[in-house]
């Protein structure tokens, strides 16, 4: 069972790890908005050159700003623990671009999710689907922007990166859109 293994290798780690007492506070000041895909995993941040302890990264399905959690996450690292920049990061090839809405459903169907709790809902604006991810990320920058929670001296940064090779493209330079 996965949970049995997580728990063996948890203990493998513990003996080999030597502790560090980490501050709270991101170390680089910055917060990082973006997407809970597989492939980003033990990838973005060193291809960002971000270590344990730099930043505080929020994860979600296709890098959402579509209500107040994330603006709250984002808010709280910048007033509570010191961010003082801000980076929303999509990437290349991301699911939730030209989600199957119908599959969607059809699959909560199969796995008992009573139909009148779905029909309660517009699926596509709650799984946060969207076109294409260059407009999402340029959407999500505009959102946190607008917010009357983030102050407006804040850089908020919006890219792109390839899921395959790692290449990040500056969609939004948060230096020059303040």
């Amino acid at each position: 069972m996965l949970l049995d293994d997580v728990l063996s290798n948890n203990e493998i780690f513990v003996e080999n790890f030597e502790p560090v007492d980490l501050p709270h506070g991101p170390q680089k000041k910055v917060t990082v908005v973006t997407c809970m895909d597989t492939r980003l995993v033990d990838f973005l941040e060193p291809a960002m050159g971000i270590g344990r302890g730099d930043a505080k990264v929020i994860k979600n399905a296709g890098n959402n700003v579509l209500d107040r959690d994330v603006e709250r996450s984002v808010a709280a690292s910048i007033f509570a623990l010191g961010s003082e920049e801000v980076m929303l990061v999509g990437h290349k090839d991301c699911g939730m671009a030209n989600s199957d809405i119908n599959k969607l459903k059809s699959n909560m169907l199969e796995r008992g999710i009573d139909p009148k709790e779905i029909e309660k809902v517009d699926l596509k604006e709650w799984i946060g689907a969207f076109e294409d991810e260059e407009s999402n990320v340029k959407n999500g920058v505009d959102k946190l922007k607008s917010s009357p929670l983030i102050p407006r001296d804040v850089p908020i940064h919006g890219l792109i990166i390839d899921p395959v090779d790692g290449s990040i493209e500056v969609l939004i330079n948060g230096y020059e859109n303040k």
